[in-house]
């Protein structure tokens, strides 16, 4: 899987990195396919802003989250980005269910 870490108006320190890398093995428990992952940090005003975008097979993921403190901002997107991987393999199992069960009854 392909990971970038980027930042708009901040330096990304190697204690930033270590911390979406360690949350990062959150989400390849639940996926081990997953294509790409790219995470903005940026910063407006008061503001401490963290963007993501997961790239999975046959999707693309994006979620966004702004707080006081960035750790909390890269927290929060990768609780947002773990909820809508698990719905996205939710639809993904439900679907591949349904076919067999079609294929079953009408054969």
């Amino acid at each position: 899987m392909q990971f970038q870490l980027s930042g708009q108006h901040l330096e990304v320190t190697q204690a930033l990195r270590d911390h979406a890398t360690a949350k990062l093995d959150r989400l390849t428990r639940l996926d081990d396919k997953l294509l790409s992952l790219v995470i903005v940090l940026s910063i407006d005003k008061l503001q401490q802003c963290a963007e993501g975008t997961l790239g999975v097979t046959g999707a693309t993921l994006h979620a966004q989250a702004a707080g006081a403190d960035m750790y909390a901002s890269i927290d929060e997107l990768f609780d947002k980005l773990l909820i809508q991987l698990r719905k996205h393999r939710e639809k993904v199992s439900d679907k591949h269910q349904r076919e067999g069960r079609e294929e079953r009854l009408f054969g």
